[in-house]
């Protein structure tokens, strides 16, 4: 294996893509089931929900170790020399900010499950879209971590 992060980050975009295809194919299902007149798969929305979370979440670190990230170039131009030293210090920035979200999901998982939280429709534990929010965020936290010392800057 050559390089670990383009591996973990084509692991990541596959897995995430999974989820989008089953989230569609769930939407398709119920709109024939419902335009046939046939009952509507029940728990739907809490299913797209759920696969949209896993979608969006576990996709993120990918975003990090691509270096994919919106970006706005205004100091490129103007001292280019500047860009690899900003370019780590707002990955450094970002894998405070990301722990400090993880962190406090944590605690709101957590919160959730003691309190045995459920959903309305098919009585799904919370913690089920905690899970992959917390594992995306955290994660993306190590990728940006990982991009702030990789050599030479980022791409």
């Amino acid at each position: 294996m050559k390089d670990p992060r383009a591996f973990i980050a084509r692991l990541c975009g596959w897995v995430s893509a999974a989820f989008l295809a089953a989230m569609m194919l769930l939407i398709v299902a119920d709109v024939v089931l419902r335009k046939l007149g046939a009952n509507p798969i029940h728990g739907t929305y809490e299913l797209v929900e759920l696969l949209l979370v896993c979608t969006f979440f576990l996709a993120l670190p990918a975003t990090f170790l691509r270096d994919e990230n919106i970006v706005v170039d205004m100091i490129d131009t103007w001292r280019p020399r500047w860009v690899p030293g900003l370019k780590r210090a707002w990955a450094a920035a970002a894998v405070l900010l990301l722990a400090t979200i993880a962190w406090q999901s944590w605690l709101q998982a957590r919160d959730a499950a003691s309190f045995g939280d459920v959903t309305s429709d098919l009585s799904l534990p919370k913690t089920l879209y905690w899970a992959p929010l917390v594992i995306g965020i955290a994660a993306s936290a190590v990728a940006a971590g990982a991009m702030a010392l990789k050599r030479g800057g980022r791409k």
